[in-house]
């Protein structure tokens, strides 16, 4: 992959006396193409018997790509009996499995767009989704998805049948899956295969393949309209950027409701890497030491419990146990540094570092299967201390950035090309440029072709020269892409002082004892931090200290817990301007969720839905504090 830095006057043309910003480019784009394509092509040129690996019983199944073919060929001839036809809208709510992907190609190859819902959404915020977006039916995969799906299906009038992966007509269902592949049986000779093939192939690249609601964090989901050709042009993109062959292996845990998983699942099958859906996010760890991956994707909030756990273990073995760890740590980074630095590290840094290994590093890399090559991270910044210990594990986390409006990958570390703290060099045919104001800017065939049913929103978002706004704040750095924040999310204190909160809310969750953290200080005279305590880790303490509580609300209650947190806390940020600093907390006794509006789907804070909903608690510190 490669990249160039410029200035180009594109936009800066139209600010008057504003310097050009600066540019950076990724190779030519991929040539148009469609994700049927991609998907004809995989089968027939790796036809393997273990396409798909899924847990049943507590037993590891292999589905073969012969398997998944004939049951997506099946599916979408069933489709066409219920009268679903190309153009037409299907959802699909569902857990990671198998049969998403079924439904999924079943949808692609009929010219039909499919519309992914989180299967984490509470059921009051799914009629909007199928309402606006017109859906005449909806995949279910559980019994509990349907039923949820049934105490609101009177408020989506237009979806006409509701066909269940593992739930039946007892669950809300009109028909199972198995029924809909029944149904296309009879059409599935060998002349109609051809013929089902040919009109698959035939679908056009500027075809819209999926509508992907996102919620952002303020109003109503929009649904993001991706081409076939955005999402294509991002997976032959990365083929470029990263060394993967069907000698693979990937472990798929991440919502294929996300954009993220789902073009890295289109990538991984053109290649024939064998996909393992882990059972659920809880049993990842357990699934890692079974399936023994070589490549898998995941969110920073992976390898923040990793990294917290080899902490905490080498904290508890206390003596010995704690002085190598510390000491393998250093060495350790002290060995990434010379790496990171295009270096080969030698004498005796290198006989230390082989020590390191085989006393500390190790034993992590048998935690994560003993045949990682790399992780890849996207989704929310990821912390550079937290890179550079696994990069020094022999554990290297290549970092992206991207948009669901991107179809998402912008730009992305390599192994070839790596720089910790940096998202990475932009992809083939992506363009990135930063605006006077700091927002990074981007243009190309990955860039979604606007919102559904609402123009004005995409006027604001693309501009007239095919500049999509992303809303976050960057700088570029001999091409490599930096995360500084989020535009809308940036705290202006009354004084007029501009404050980041996402690095400093980072910050925090490196502390065992913080499990989230959200600042809060908008027009006020100085910033607050609400906290969520790791209650395993406070309880322990606590419990060490002879305390004695029946209920968490009484424990937050306590002098002693809140003098314990504040200490833990502030003492995370004494590096920060005297202005960044907190000046007082609130301590929380649950979890931020999605179920009550808290959090995206993606996990990002909903700032002024927690600054509503907590308003008592955040006015009684500034109360306090005058």
């Amino acid at each position: 992959m490669t990249s160039t830095v410029s200035s180009v006057p594109s936009l800066a043309d139209t600010l008057a006396g504003v310097p050009a910003p600066l540019y950076a480019q990724g190779g030519p784009r991929p040539a148009p193409g469609t994700l049927t394509a991609l998907f004809f092509d995989a089968v027939e040129r790796h036809d393997r018997p273990d396409a798909l690996l899924y847990k049943v019983r507590g037993v590891w199944e292999p589905m073969s790509h012969r398997t998944i073919l004939e049951r997506v060929r099946r599916a979408a001839l069933g489709l066409a009996r219920l009268g679903i036809v190309s153009g037409d809208r299907v959802g699909i709510l569902s857990e990671n499995r198998p049969e998403w992907l079924i439904a999924d190609y079943a949808c692609l190859c009929s010219g039909v767009t499919d519309v992914p819902i989180y299967p984490t959404l509470p059921a009051e915020q799914i009629p909007y989704l199928l309402q606006d977006s017109g859906a005449r039916a909806v995949f279910v995969s559980t019994p509990e998805q349907a039923r949820k799906l049934a105490s609101v299906r009177a408020e989506a009038p237009g979806v006409q049948w509701v066909i269940g992966f593992a739930a039946t007509k007892s669950d809300g269902c009109d028909l199972t899956l198995a029924d809909l592949e029944a149904m296309g049986a009879p059409d599935d000779t060998p002349d109609r295969a051809t013929v089902f093939k040919e009109a698959a192939l035939a679908i056009t690249p500027d075809r819209l393949v999926t509508l992907i609601y996102t919620s952002g964090t303020t109003g109503h989901p929009k649904g993001v309209m991706l081409t076939h050709d955005n999402v294509y042009s991002n997976c032959v993109a990365v083929r470029s950027a990263l060394s993967v062959t069907s000698a693979d292996t990937a472990l798929s845990f991440l919502p294929l409701s996300h954009i993220f998983e789902r073009t890295g699942d289109y990538f991984l099958f053109s290649l024939g890497v064998r996909i393992a859906y882990a059972e659920s996010i809880d049993t990842v760890p357990v699934n890692m030491t079974e399936v023994k991956p070589s490549l898998m994707m995941s969110v920073p909030r992976l390898y923040e419990k990793i990294y917290a756990r080899v902490l905490e273990n080498a904290v508890a073995g206390g003596g010995l146990k704690q002085r190598i760890f510390f000491w393998a740590k250093a060495v350790g980074e002290r060995w990434a540094n010379e790496r990171l630095a295009g270096r080969t590290p030698g004498g005796l840094l290198a006989m230390q570092y082989s020590l390191a290994q085989k006393l500390v590093f190790s034993k992590l890399k048998e935690r994560t299967g003993g045949n990682l090559r790399f992780f890849v991270s996207g989704g929310a910044p990821l912390s550079p201390d937290i890179a550079r210990f696994f990069y020094s594990a022999g554990l290297t986390i290549l970092e992206g950035y991207g948009l669901t409006e991107t179809s998402p990958v912008i730009s992305c570390n390599t192994e070839q090309h790596i720089r910790i703290g940096t998202v990475g060099r932009p992809i083939a045919g992506v363009e990135v440029m930063i605006a006077p104001d700091g927002e990074i800017l981007s243009r190309g065939p990955h860039i979604m072709q606007g919102y559904y049913n609402n123009p004005a929103a995409t006027r604001e978002t693309i501009d007239a020269e095919g500049w999509f706004h992303t809303g976050d704040i960057g700088v570029l750095e001999d091409g490599f892409l930096r995360i500084t924040d989020r535009k809308k999310d940036i705290i202006v204190t009354a004084g007029g002082k501009n404050i980041a909160p996402q690095p400093i809310e980072g910050l925090l969750k490196h502390n065992k004892y913080v499990s989230q953290a959200v600042m809060l200080g908008d027009k006020r005279k100085f910033p607050i931090v609400l906290i969520v305590p790791d209650w395993d880790q406070l309880e322990k303490w606590a419990a060490t200290q002879g305390i004695v509580w029946t209920s968490r609300a009484e424990l937050l209650a306590m002098p002693t817990i809140n003098a314990k947190m504040e200490k833990e806390v502030f003492g995370a940020l004494e590096g920060l301007a005297k202005f960044e600093r907190p000046k007082k907390l609130a301590l929380l006794e649950h979890d931020f969720t999605i179920e009550r509006g808290e959090l995206t789907p993606k996990l990002s804070v909903k700032r002024k839905v927690i600054t509503e909903r907590y308003k008592d608690r955040i006015d009684a510190l500034y109360a306090d504090a005058e």
